[in-house]
């Protein structure tokens, strides 16, 4: 779908005045500075999916590293495992960057995902002063009531040889009624004390240039870099018995006791053995 302008305003989906569209020249000016990680901040009204769009620029050479594109509304949103994410237009913060983390070796890529839950985290707890918490390995959690609710989520997805698109999806101002589902959460429903995209997109990102630029420098090295020891104390998953759901149908269920270096999720299960999970769906079933 090709991407429309967000200053063409004659679209009944404006209605809604609570919900301003987002000032592109402000972010700009706020975010693009020499020497700097973001090199261009594009916000487009309606789009099928930002990370998809950005991935198909930066592999027909369209696109270099530090390339933001921002949507008021998706019409193809994807999450993870190829799940579905919808918003009313504005409601939210949903937005691709290109990174090109060269210097750092491959296996250690698999950070980039936890690296911006971090970031995001980081982020909100300052623009929104709301508590979040982190469900590995990529959504990101807010308390609504007494209940933990997914409030965002993360896509990375390689682009070409050299590239990886992270895309970032925050429910910023919905409101009970439009929720998709019971589970999801919302900014505003956790009590936020602003839900101003625009100062929460700035500090998203900044928060995102600083953890990307630790990481990069430390050679992509969890450690080093403070990545591993910061995700692990802000994770929810850690020290609950969860269900890991893995591909091929198999499935998993222990106490989350750790975050290894890789990245992975190590599961203590009941025969005494501590597995390893790089990739698959996880469920929390109870505090441990």
């Amino acid at each position: 779908m090709t991407p429309r302008d967000a200053s063409d305003a004659n679209d009944n989906r404006w209605s809604d005045l609570d919900r301003p569209p987002l000032n592109t020249a402000a972010l700009r000016r706020g975010l693009v500075r020499e020497g700097g990680l973001w090199t261009g901040v594009e916000v487009v009204q309606r789009i099928g999916s930002t990370n998809s769009e950005l991935v198909a620029r930066a592999e027909a050479g369209k696109a270099a590293e530090g390339a933001v594109l921002v949507a008021e509304e998706q019409t193809a949103g994807r999450g993870r495992l190829d799940r579905q994410w919808t918003a009313p237009p504005r409601s939210g913060l949903f937005f691709s960057v290109l990174l090109d983390p060269a210097e750092v070796p491959v296996a250690r890529w698999g950070w980039l995902p936890l690296l911006t839950g971090v970031a995001v985290a980081t982020g909100l707890a300052r623009a929104a002063g709301v508590d979040t918490s982190l469900k590995w390995p990529n959504d990101i959690l807010v308390t609504v009531g007494d209940e933990e609710r997914k409030t965002g989520g993360i896509l990375a997805e390689r682009a070409g040889d050299a590239g990886v698109v992270v895309g970032v999806g925050i429910n910023v101002s919905l409101r009970a009624e439009e929720l998709p589902v019971p589970q999801a959460g919302s900014l505003a429903l956790a009590g936020a004390v602003s839900t101003d995209r625009d100062p929460l997109l700035r500090a998203l990102l900044r928060s995102l240039e600083d953890w990307y630029g630790r990481w990069r420098e430390a050679g992509g090295d969890p450690v080093a870099s403070g990545l591993q020891e910061t995700y692990a104390a802000g994770c929810a998953t850690l020290g609950k018995v969860v269900r890991a759901e893995l591909p091929g149908d198999r499935s998993i269920v222990g106490e989350a006791v750790a975050i290894d270096g890789d990245g992975r999720l190590v599961l203590a299960t009941e025969n005494g053995v501590q597995e390893p999970v790089g990739a698959g769906d996880i469920v929390h079933l109870r505090p441990a």
